[in-house]
Parts: structure tokens; C-alpha cells; sequence
């Protein structure tokens, strides 16, 4: 379970030995200022060369070549919109850590506070990374096309979901999926994601209900995990399509418009 914690929480622990900063947005903005010792992961580094999740163990050494070791808490933070941070805290919890906490402000707002950015490279000190899988929070395509009782939810712009632009070489969205678009999750005035109140809410108006088995899906997976993110944090049973749509529809698969 993925804790949100505040800026004045992570201030008081930067530097601590027991605690790595893990900064998720793309690799311009980190060397553009960062928060003390922040290493950089964002998402891309998670993918390989066509765009799908690492395996396991690929992705437990990147961590572990960046300095998260099975005895040290990650903390990460985000930009503006939270797409990246979920994706990483996601993908460390299907590695199995239990232990990952995310600042509650965009770093925009950290800065804006007047707290201490710095600019310089993070020296990395490597760590033993140990991958316990917990698949109970990926679903495959599979699981997908061979399930009747699972919730799908569609993160999408709505454009894309009923297929009326977008990119895809085979417009729509997957069959019997309810639309919820990731932007009515995300934060404002400088918080990094909406309050549960607001979540509730938006659940309640696209009919998804605490009894659902739910799966997330957008294009890449990104948008997804701002969704999933959501959900689990007012306890919804939920996992996360990471190849999603782009998986769909290059496998043939039928679409709705």
C-alpha cells in the first residue's frame, strides 16, 4: 500500500540513511533542480525499446543500481500531474515492497515554498534490490479476455475512448469498459493528487462500486496507474493493465466505438 506523505515529512528526511528520494519525472527536469540526493527513475526506464514493462528482475537492479535496498524506504515525488509517480510506485509494488511513500505536492510547489533545490548529479551508492512479484496487482491481456467479472476502466481522454481521435491504428476501447477519464483524479493548487472525497465522487458518478474486481487501462499504462493509484487508496480491489490499449489492439482484439 502506497503512503502519501507531506513536504514537511520528506524535509525532515532528507539525508537520513534509512530513506532514498526517488525523483520521477523525465530526466530534463531532474537535472533542471531536484530535491536533495534524489536519484532519477522516471517511467521510460521501466520500458524497453518497444514500450513494454522490464522484466522483474531488470527492473529490482535498476532500483537496486540506483540505491534502494530491501532495508531502505523509497520516497518519491512527481511534477505536475502525478502520471509518473504512480507509474513507479506501481511498478515497485509489483516487486513486492509494501514500503513506498509519495509526497503529497508537486515539486513546483516544494520550490515554491522556498525549499532547498539543488542541480547537481546524485552520486549513486548500488544496493541489493530483492524481487518478491506480487502478481495480484498486474493484469494481463489475458485476464482481460478470458474474464467476465472484472470492472474495466478506461482512463482515456473520451475522444480516444469513443474513438474519434487519438492515435491508435484501430480506434475505440476494449469491450464492456466504463469511461473515467485520469484527469478528475489529479490534484490542484499544488497537490499532487485529488482528495479521496473528490475520488469517491468520481467513482460514484461513472458507477463503480467498492464490490467491483476493477482493472485500469489507458495506452501505455501511465494514466492507468494515476487511476489505480486513486482506487486503492479508499481500498477498491484494483489492478493495473500496464500494456493496455496498445497491447489490445495490436493483438487483433475486438474494439467498441
Amino acid at each position: 500500500m502506497v503512503a502519501f506523505v507531506t513536504a514537511d515529512w520528506v524535509a525532515r528526511r532528507l539525508g537520513e540513511p534509512g530513506f532514498l528520494l526517488i525523483d520521477t519525472r523525465f530526466s530534463m527536469r531532474h537535472l533542471m533542480g531536484h530535491l536533495k540526493l534524489a536519484v532519477n527513475v522516471p517511467p521510460p526506464k521501466l520500458r524497453d525499446a518497444q514500450g513494454w514493462l522490464l522484466p522483474a528482475e531488470h527492473l529490482g537492479r535498476l532500483f537496486g543500481e540506483v540505491g534502494l535496498g530491501d532495508d531502505v524506504i523509497p520516497v518519491l515525488y512527481d511534477g505536475s500531474d502525478g502520471r509518473n509517480s504512480a507509474m513507479v510506485s506501481w511498478a515497485l509494488e509489483y516487486l513486492g515492497r509494501d514500503d513506498v511513500h509519495v509526497m503529497d505536492v508537486v515539486y513546483d510547489q516544494w520550490k515554491a515554498q522556498g525549499r532547498e533545490v539543488l542541480y547537481r548529479p546524485v552520486p549513486r551508492r548500488p544496493r541489493q534490490f530483492t524481487v518478491r512479484v506480487n502478481p495480484g496487482v498486474r493484469a494481463s491481456i489475458d485476464d482481460i479476455a478470458g474474464s467476465k467479472g472484472v470492472k474495466l476502466v478506461d482512463t482515456r481522454s473520451l475522444e480516444e475512448y469513443t474513438g474519434e481521435a487519438g492515435t491508435d491504428d484501430n480506434p475505440g476501447h476494449i469491450p464492456g469498459a466504463v469511461h473515467l477519464p485520469w484527469q478528475d483524479l489529479v490534484g490542484r493548487d499544488g497537490q499532487l493528487a485529488c482528495s479521496e472525497t473528490q475520488a469517491q465522487r468520481t467513482f460514484d458518478v461513472a458507477n463503480i462500486n467498492p464490490s467491483d474486481r476493477i482493472v485500469t487501462y489507458c495506452k501505455v499504462g501511465a494514466r492507468a496507474a494515476v487511476a489505480y493509484l486513486a482506487f486503492k487508496r479508499l481500498g477498491y480491489d484494483v489492478r493495473l493493465y500496464d500494456a493496455s490499449y496498445a497491447e489490445w489492439e495490436r493483438s487483433g482484439n475486438p474494439v467498441e466505438k
